[in-house]
């Protein structure tokens, strides 16, 4: 299997397919890459409700991280929801000793879109150092503004982008919704307009930008065209069924 690209994906399991590591899956195949799995919660739900979530531990966890990394050349790593802000540092910093130059993609999941709440009543002293590891974080408008409760939304911004670079999604924005920005090197501002009119809303998109990103990353595309292309998929994927939840078709 020596000429496979891989990526790796540290999620959780949504039986419905829509969201979660099979959804992470499906984009990385799209893209043309091997994607490989390391389930970090199961989950009961389907793509409206959301009944219950069993946490895998963090011994597992980190077993089957390093049983993949015995075994693949891994560069890129996509991460969704964990546990807590305490185990996602421990993987972090698992990771960063399996591979130094691990490029992280962090999708900072605090609410699953069918109603259940991740990270509460954590630590946010954990929060800096946690960035520091990350090559870039994918959070909504919702989840920026949880992060830090004693800042505002600029404030926040203006912290986390001098530790990591920042994809911060718009489908919840009040204002101009489905413009995306990107936040890199501290002072660079990028704007992503949407590129289509209408979508249909899909369980999982948020899952399928930091993935589709993740695998640009993977491919060697420089982080803006990354964005943007991310972007792009995504956009796809939402429309791509009338239902809530979309077909993932490969990239040209």
């Amino acid at each position: 299997m020596s000429k496979h690209k891989y990526i790796l994906t540290i999620a959780g399991h949504d039986p419905s397919g829509g969201a979660g590591i099979t959804s992470d899956i499906k984009t990385f195949e799209a893209h043309g890459l091997y994607g490989l799995s390391v389930c970090t919660a199961i989950t009961v739900q389907n793509d409206v409700k959301f009944k219950s979530c069993t946490w895998i531990s963090t011994d597992t966890i980190v077993d089957q991280i390093e049983i993949l990394f015995e075994q693949f050349e891994i560069k890129v790593v996509k991460i969704g929801i964990i546990e807590s802000w305490q185990t996602l540092l421990v993987i972090l910093e698992k990771l960063h000793v399996l591979s130094p130059e691990i490029k992280i993609i962090l999708d900072p999941i605090l609410t699953a879109s069918a109603g259940f709440d991740f990270h509460l009543n954590e630590a946010q002293n954990l929060l800096d150092n946690i960035w520091k590891h990350c090559y870039i974080i994918t959070p909504n408008y919702d989840e920026i503004q949880n992060l830090y409760p004693d800042m505002n939304i600029e404030e926040t911004l203006n912290h986390i982008s001098k530790l990591t670079s920042i994809y911060l999604k718009g489908g919840h924005r009040a204002d101009k919704k489905g413009w995306d920005e990107l936040y890199h090197s501290s002072v660079v501002v990028i704007s992503l307009a949407p590129n289509i009119v209408e979508v249909y809303q899909k369980h999982g998109s948020g899952c399928v930008l930091s993935s589709s990103l993740a695998s640009n990353i993977s491919l060697s595309i420089e982080l803006e065209d990354a964005c943007r292309n991310a972007k792009i998929y995504t956009e796809r994927f939402l429309n791509s069924h009338a239902s809530l939840l979309g077909i993932h078709h490969k990239t040209l």
